[in-house]
């Protein structure tokens, strides 16, 4: 359970027009995380809807810093725009084609977790997949 309060603002930066905005803040009275402030460009978006939004997107998050790391995307060796753009889509494939033979390899299964002391999840990454 988590304490949220929530309202509409107006976000304005020099030179650009205004921008109205849900914003949304969250607490936890148990202090297992910090109280955190979400931003939503959908002014008429429910609180929770953001909420749930976010906690969506860091499975998200964390396979995408997981490609970063195993698949180097956005770390190219090469660091003009011509030679990202030839190896990021090769790389993206490189990340579904890992994805769907994971998915083959445990038919009925689930992929084995690894964990370590350090970080605890419950769900697979990417990192799994590779490791299968």
């Amino acid at each position: 359970m988590v304490e949220i309060a929530s309202g509409t603002a107006v976000w304005y930066h020099a030179g650009k027009p205004p921008v109205a905005v849900r914003w949304v803040l969250i607490r936890d009275p148990q202090q297992r995380f910090d109280t955190q402030a979400l931003l939503c460009t959908d002014p008429n978006a429910l609180a929770a809807d953001v909420v749930r939004w976010f906690v969506r997107r860091w499975s998200v998050e964390v396979t995408f810093q997981e490609a970063r790391a195993h698949l180097e995307i956005e770390t190219q060796r090469q660091w003009s725009w011509h030679a990202i753009a030839r190896t990021t889509p090769i790389l993206l494939g490189l990340f579904s084609l890992v994805t769907l033979i994971a998915d083959r390899l445990v038919v009925g299964c689930a992929i084995p977790v690894r964990t370590s002391a350090w970080y605890r999840k419950t769900q697979p990454t990417f990192s799994d997949a590779l490791a299968l």
